[in-house]
């Protein structure tokens, strides 16, 4: 099931500003490895559901997954033919704005080869470039 907010305050909002890296969130707090961010830019909830799945099929009952990031905000779309103008479309779907250096997914219970592996393939279900870290790194 995709992730989607339960309660939202305002149904539209403005895009941020993905122009500076993040300063928090940017260490592995939780696991051994991860996948950190090395661009700006939105991922969806399906894509984090994607690169999730990739994860989990390598550490069912070996490891422990943490997501790190959640789809907050809305994210329109216009209708096929829509002519210009006629205010902001309806919400299409979730997303959450992504700043470059921000860790997206962490988990433990793997080898260091096995994991880069992992974590390369679930970088290839985002849309933007993403690498291996580990515990300690700071870039």
């Amino acid at each position: 099931m995709l992730l989607t907010p339960k309660r939202w305050k305002h149904r539209k909002q403005f895009r941020p500003h993905l122009k500076w890296a993040a300063t928090r969130w940017n260490a592995i707090a939780f696991g051994d490895y991860g996948l950190k961010a090395t661009e700006s830019g939105v991922i969806t909830a399906r894509q984090i559901e994607a690169a999730r799945k990739v994860i989990v099929r390598h550490t069912r009952k070996t490891g422990q997954l943490w997501i790190r990031v959640f789809p907050d905000t809305p994210i329109t779309k216009k209708g096929l033919e829509m002519p210009m103008g006629s205010g902001k479309s309806d919400v299409d779907e979730y997303g959450t704005p992504v700043r470059r250096w921000k860790i997206l997914f962490e988990f433990t219970g793997l080898d260091p080869e096995f994991a880069e592996k992992v974590v390369i393939s679930a970088a290839k279900k985002l849309p933007i470039k993403a690498r291996f870290v580990t515990k300690g790194e700071v870039r």
